[in-house]
């Protein structure tokens, strides 16, 4: 959904920005493409960084309590048990569950990295299925806009263009707040208020800065 969105802004206000400047057709096509090309490719490789990032910095996580599990496996134990007994556990019973786990090096570190990280080390997310969801989801949005650029152009495009992201926005604010389960009407007013202050910014500067070359 943010990847839709991010890709349907920035690239339906980049549209109407060179449409408002009075460009031809076709330089407002190579625009609409370089910007939706470049946008997902940057969206892409942000979204590789961030969560091979993440993913480094908790496989360090890892190792620090690998090394704690190992060295100090007395105060690892007790740790565990206390962490049972927070969750309604008796102590006798933490203590012998935390005594049990800990005999398996591999099963205690996964129980210590979720109840002390909040991470499951066996299912840590895939910095490239981010990157390539991301791409598409980029694209997706940002090609939405771009279709009247290809059948026509003029103010029929670009009112075209407006009317995709208006009803495209309004689409991606309702499922957005359907998931988070807030108000609908909000979440598509939201959506289609950033849309059209987006567009109306950059299509008032195509206008100034058109004017001012010619």
């Amino acid at each position: 959904m943010f990847g839709v969105s991010d890709g349907l802004v920035s690239n339906v206000s980049l549209l109407l920005g060179f449409a408002g400047s009075g460009v031809d057709n076709s330089v407002v096509r190579l625009a609409g493409l370089a910007g939706a090309v470049a946008g997902a490719i940057s969206m892409a490789a942000g979204e590789w960084v961030s969560v091979t990032s993440q993913n480094d910095l908790i496989h360090r996580e890892l190792d620090i309590e690998r090394r704690e599990l190992e060295h100090n496996t007395a105060h690892e134990t007790e740790e565990l048990a206390a962490i049972y007994e927070s969750h309604g556990m008796g102590a006798e019973r933490a203590a012998a569950a935390a005594e049990e786990v800990m005999r398996q090096p591999e099963a205690a570190l996964a129980v210590h990295a979720r109840e002390e990280l909040g991470v499951d080390p066996n299912d840590l997310p895939s910095a490239l299925w981010a990157a390539g969801l991301s791409l598409a989801c980029f694209l997706f949005g940002a090609f939405l806009p771009l279709v009247p650029w290809y059948i026509g152009g003029g103010k029929t495009a670009a009112f075209s263009s407006l009317a995709i992201g208006v009803v495209a926005a309004g689409v991606v604010g309702g499922l957005v707040a359907r998931f988070a389960e807030r108000s609908i009407m909000s979440g598509v007013a939201r959506q289609v208020a950033i849309v059209l202050v987006a567009c109306g910014v950059t299509y008032l500067i195509g206008e100034l800065v058109g004017v001012n070359i010619g």
